[in-house]
C-alpha cells in the first residue's frame, strides 16, 4: 500500500475502520467518508497524517457523492483504489417484514457503490493502477430465511461488480468483490451469544483480501467474487 491514495466508504464503522487501519498501517494515503457526521476515536490519529475526513456524506445522492469524492481527490493529489465498505444489514421474514426494507438495503448496499464508484472514475482513469473493490456477501450466492432484502441488495453489488469490470478493461481499472460470511463483530457476537466467533471471519482477516486486490500485484483479477468465509 505504499504511496497508494486510497478512498475508503463507510469508513466509520467496524470494517471501514478496520480497512482504513490497516492501508494506513501499509503506507497508504487515506481518504475518509461516511454518512456518519464523526469518525470513531483514534480512527484518525491511526491514519496518519494527512488523512482526508468527510463525514455527512450521503452516497445514495449522487449529488453529495460527487463532492465528497472530489474532495478526496484534491486532498490526495488523486486516487488509486476505491474501497466501497459503505453497506447494511437486515434480518426480516418477508411476511412479518416491512417493504421498505427492500429499498433501504438496495439504496445502502448498491446505490451507495454506484454512485461512489462513478463519481471515483475520473480520478481512477488518472492512476496507473486504478482498483475498486467492493464489498458483496457470501449469502447472496445461496439465501436463507430472513435474508431476502438483504441477500437479494448484495447480488446487485456482485452484478455491479461484474459488469463495471468489463466497461473498465479497456482503461486497466479493476473491479473486484469480497464475499464474505460472517464477521467478527461486537454487533453479531451480541446477536449470537451462543455461536462460536473463532470460526467466523475476522475484519483483520476481510482487510488483508481487500487490501491485495486494492494493491498494485493484483492487476490480472478483475470480475472477481472472491469468498471469504473462515469455516462458516
Amino acid at each position: 500500500m505504499a504511496g497508494r491514495r486510497i478512498v475508503v466508504t463507510g469508513a466509520f464503522g467496524v470494517l471501514g475502520a478496520a480497512v482504513a487501519k490497516a492501508a494506513a498501517a501499509g503506507g497508504g494515503r487515506l481518504a475518509l467518508l461516511d454518512f456518519a457526521p464523526a469518525p470513531p476515536d483514534g480512527l484518525v490519529a491511526a491514519c496518519g497524517p494527512g488523512v482526508f475526513v468527510r463525514g455527512g456524506v450521503d452516497l445514495t445522492d449522487p449529488a453529495s457523492a460527487g463532492p465528497a469524492l472530489d474532495a478526496a481527490a484534491d486532498s490526495l493529489g488523486g486516487i488509486d483504489a476505491l474501497l466501497n465498505i459503505a453497506g447494511g444489514f437486515a434480518w426480516e421474514t418477508l411476511e412479518g417484514g416491512d417493504a421498505a426494507t427492500w429499498d433501504r438495503l438496495y439504496r445502502m448496499n448498491v446505490t451507495t457503490a454506484a454512485n461512489a464508484c462513478r463519481a471515483a472514475l475520473p480520478h481512477l482513469r488518472a492512476s496507473a493502477a486504478g482498483r475498486i473493490v467492493n464489498v458483496g456477501a457470501n449469502a447472496a450466492l445461496r439465501s436463507g430465511a430472513g435474508m431476502g432484502a438483504y441477500a437479494a441488495s448484495k447480488a446487485g453489488v456482485h452484478r455491479l461488480t461484474e459488469s463495471l469490470a468489463e466497461e473498465l478493461k479497456a482503461d486497466r481499472i479493476t473491479v473486484n468483490a469480497v464475499l464474505p460470511s460472517i464477521l467478527d463483530t461486537p454487533a453479531n457476537r451480541a446477536d449470537m451469544p451462543k455461536a462460536d466467533p473463532s470460526a467466523w471471519v475476522s475484519t483483520a482477516e476481510l482487510s488483508a483480501v481487500i487490501l491485495f486486490l486494492a494493491s498494485e500485484a493484483a492487476s490480472a483479477v478483475t470480475g472477481a467474487l472472491i469468498p471469504v468465509t473462515g469455516r462458516v
